[in-house]
């Protein structure tokens, strides 16, 4: 299951040793958003063993998205020990997501 959360709230998770974190940064607005939600709910049931999957809406939380360099959406952030792992710009389709998550976890 993926989990919405606050900034405030993923800057906490991220910081925590031991934790690795998919971020999905997205907006209600946006069309790939929307065609990869689903996608990322059903690799947090494939995955979510291996790390913890949250979105983040930029609308909201702009201040987190610019302290990344967030300039698109969507954007998935892999967060490993408290640091930027990878990170994919754009829809990918679930077996290429699937690939890029089996590669970066």
């Amino acid at each position: 299951m993926v989990k919405e959360i606050t900034g405030q709230e993923l800057d906490r998770l991220v910081s925590e040793e031991k934790r690795t974190v998919v971020c999905d940064f997205w907006a209600p607005w946006c069309g790939p958003c929307r065609m990869l939600g689903p996608v990322m709910e059903a690799l947090s049931e494939e995955f979510g063993d291996r790390a913890e999957f949250y979105k983040v809406n930029v609308d909201e939380n702009g201040d987190l998205a610019a302290s990344l360099g967030i300039f698109s959406i969507p954007d998935v952030y892999l967060f490993e020990d408290g640091e930027v792992k990878a990170h994919n710009l754009g829809f990918l389709p679930e077996e290429e997501m699937r690939q890029w998550l089996q590669e970066n976890l």
